[in-house]
């Protein structure tokens, strides 16, 4: 048994045969990285004895149970495809991945199987195997092997969703080569090392979980411990009982996190360190407060190139510099690289028009894998020979890389390009706001307006006048970024990664049965809560200008 970089994932299971640090932990079992490794091996042989002709893609519809990771690893030995089921989906929608995908077998568990019957699947039930079922230990136990294994470099082991939250979810695709070097890279990058307790809280359906943190804890040979689903009230408890060092986040759970009742216990954990996506600087420095653990903000997604490499100089606000020369902010039609972004002394760009543009890699269609069965969204992401993130970037005068929102994400208010991003982190430094979603509502003459929405614990304690003066104090908000509405609401939607859906929130508007308040400024600020009159008013507006299409 060695520690290392390998080519694929099937060799590096392989190479913690004999390996007696505990691999795989729960409330109720542990287990060696040994015998997670014979586990893997076990249910290898089962799906190869179920296989058929055509693809060899394995659904999994299970929450952060040790089968899940049991069944990544028999996948990696037998050559198959993980494709994780999100069991948030509605039926329709899941029924659609199951087809998208190709799954010929699914593994589920009895909750799993009930959602599976009300679906318009063409898989007959021998091709479900229910992990909770009496016969299902009988079944592993009849095909187990000395582990060896048939997949290797090329093969195909994951398909992931994407998250979904601006558009319809493709599926990634991820080979065995490609997330053995993901995993050296963030062993690397963000210091696993193999006395690690690593704390999976996020959904192993994402890419989050595997590619953050089960993968690197592979490579080092950590321990990986298992809750079924995230939960903020349980989150210290976990930790604390298994001792865990590193975890994995998005920015809505850290959100339910710092939400929680503080106590003077709290810095009282073994946490060293967590790495995630989309928590406001305001965020990461509570965490670091409350909890006493760093945490490191990363920009990413499960099909693209990493494109930032860590500097300890780069203000706070940054992802670190460009990860090799490659790396650039461009104007999407002029393929010309943009200005240096100048900030003010809020960090706020003062030149966005020149500075704000597309992030690309010029090496990335070397990493790039491709989507499944999706040759239209292959070539949206790869053009003139470069990978297109999709996401908007600047570069500052010192050569720092940022991350400003998706496409979709800037505004035209007066005239004025107008960041979502930075409103939603003026918006989550309010004690009261767990989550907050800025989003575009069209102007009824010309542009757009802004309209957030924030969710709170409780609705009925949540003091408007007193969320309005704060807004108005906020010297980096200016008058362009406050909110003309704002909807209130104690669950605002989610993907199954707690990414909040800000397309289904965007298409609702004010059309929601939540208190939605419209800006009153004149004379004293205020925020008016609006009625059913207000929005056929408002309805009426847009008919006069003829803007209600763009509703």
């Amino acid at each position: 048994m060695t520690d290392g970089n390998h080519a694929d994932i099937a060799t590096m299971l392989l190479d913690r045969l004999g390996d007696q640090r505990l691999g795989l932990r729960t409330r109720e079992t542990d287990w060696t990285w040994d015998a997670v490794v014979h586990e893997s091996a076990a249910r290898a042989e089962l799906a190869r004895s179920l296989r058929r002709d055509g693809p060899f893609h394995l659904g999994v519809l299970l929450d952060n149970v040790p089968d899940f990771v049991f069944w990544l690893g028999a996948a990696a030995l037998a050559g198959a495809t993980v494709a994780g089921l999100n069991p948030t989906r509605g039926d329709a929608q899941l029924a659609e991945d199951i087809r998208y995908v190709d799954c010929q077998l699914i593994v589920t568990d009895a909750a799993g199987m009930a959602r599976l019957r009300r679906l318009d699947l063409d898989l007959t039930e021998d091709r479900i195997l229910l992990v909770d079922s009496p016969d299902y230990a009988a079944r592993v136990d009849a095909h187990r092997v000395e582990p060896t294994a048939v997949g290797g470099p090329a093969d195909l082991l994951l398909l992931l969703f994407t998250s979904g939250t601006t558009g319809t979810s493709k599926a990634v695709r991820c080979t065995q080569r490609r997330l053995a070097v993901i995993a050296a890279a963030a062993a690397a990058k963000f210091g696993h090392v193999r006395d690690d307790v690593d704390y999976c809280c996020m959904p192993l359906f994402h890419g989050n979980a595997i590619m953050a943190l089960w993968a690197p804890a592979l490579s080092v040979g950590a321990t990986v411990c298992l809750t079924p689903k995230f939960s903020a009230s349980q989150f210290l408890p976990d930790v604390r009982y298994f001792g865990a060092t590193f975890f994995t986040y998005v920015g809505k759970a850290l959100g339910y996190l710092l939400a929680t009742p503080e106590t003077a216990q709290d810095a009282d954990n073994p946490l060293v360190r967590g790495f995630g996506t989309e928590a406001s600087v305001a965020d990461q420095d509570e965490f670091r407060r409350r909890f006493g653990a760093a945490l490191h903000e990363g920009y990413g997604s499960s099909e693209g190139p990493s494109l930032a490499a860590l500097d300890p100089a780069a203000p706070p606000a940054a992802l670190g510099r460009p990860a090799h020369p490659g790396v650039a902010v461009v104007d999407p039609e002029t393929l010309r690289e943009c200005a240096r972004a100048e900030l003010d002394e809020y960090g706020r760009v003062r030149n966005p028009d020149e500075a704000i543009g597309e992030m690309i890699d010029k090496a990335g269609a070397l990493v790039f894998e491709g989507y499944y069965k999706n040759e239209v969204a292959d070539a949206d992401r790869i053009r003139n020979g470069w990978y297109w993130t999709g996401d908007l970037g600047y570069l500052d005068t010192d050569g720092f890389l940022y991350f400003a929102g998706r496409k979709g994400d800037w505004l035209r208010v007066d005239g004025e390009n107008t960041s979502t991003l930075l409103i939603e982190q003026v918006l989550r430094r309010h004690p009261a706001v767990i989550a907050a979603a800025v989003f575009g509502v069209p102007d009824p003459r010309s542009g757009d307006q802004v309209m957030a929405a924030v969710e709170v614990a409780d609705l009925d304690a949540f003091d408007l006048d007193e969320f309005t003066e704060f807004l108005c104090a906020q010297d980096d908000l200016g008058s362009k970024g406050m909110p003309r509405f704002v909807r209130v609401s104690a669950n605002l939607p989610v993907t199954g990664s707690n990414k909040v859906l800000k397309r289904e929130l965007q298409e609702q508007a004010w059309r929601t049965e939540e208190p939605v308040h419209r800006w009153a400024g004149r004379g004293r600020p205020r925020y008016r809560r609006m009625t059913d009159v207000d929005r056929r008013d408002l309805e009426s507006e847009f008919t006069a200008h003829g803007r209600q299409r763009m509703l």
